[in-house]
């Protein structure tokens, strides 16, 4: 692996480290209490406007439970019966697969909930700096987005202040959930770009 390679991996690690956390259900706050890194640190990791480095990625691995290789995007694909379309799994109930890679910026990944053979209990809500948007692309998507309670379906799109306390499961028995992440700074929005009506003109 070269420079570049090195670079690049660690600046795609942001989301990833988000998700490992969130997994955890582990806090800024208590990940910085654990760690000795600076919950702003930790923060600007995360959202892709600072570049960790090894001896950080090392510290956080450890304290999230997972390896340098699925941080990497490097593990082994699982097996055929272990949903081998997604290659990068953080825990045994999600599996997340980063589209970008660079620092700063927006962010995109698609994330996978396994099926469940009944209703979950409400979401885990967490919150942190940024801004999110998501899209559901398979299955019934659980959106708890502070005291509001959304099933998003294939299609639906949402967007939020993740400084609003949120959270997600799957809720719908019998199929996994599919969706897409992007993720961006503080104030960071998306802005659609579409051309004038038939007929009409641009003034």
């Amino acid at each position: 692996m070269t420079g570049d390679d090195v670079a690049q991996t660690l600046a795609a690690m942001g989301p990833l480290l988000r998700a490992a956390r969130e997994r955890r259900g582990a806090t800024l706050t208590g990940v910085s209490g654990t760690t000795g890194i600076a919950p702003s640190t930790l923060s600007r990791i995360e959202t892709g406007r600072r570049r960790p480095t090894l001896e950080v990625v090392l510290r956080l691995a450890k304290e999230y439970g997972v390896s340098l290789d699925e941080l990497a995007g490097t593990a082994p694909a699982p097996a055929p019966e272990r949903r081998p379309s997604v290659p990068l799994s953080l825990g045994d109930d999600k599996a997340v697969l980063p589209l970008t890679r660079y620092v700063g910026g927006l962010h995109a990944h698609k994330h996978v909930l396994p099926a469940v053979e009944k209703p979950p209990a409400r979401p885990r809500q967490v919150s942190h700096d940024g801004y999110e948007w998501l899209c559901v692309l398979y299955g019934r998507l659980w959106l708890a987005l502070g005291d509001q309670d959304l099933v998003l379906v294939a299609g639906d799109v949402a967007e939020f202040d993740t400084r609003t306390p949120h959270g997600v499961a799957n809720a719908g028995a019998g199929g996994p959930v599919e969706y897409l992440i992007m993720f961006g700074p503080q104030g960071e929005r998306l802005r659609p770009r579409t051309p004038p009506a038939p007929g009409r003109g641009v003034r």
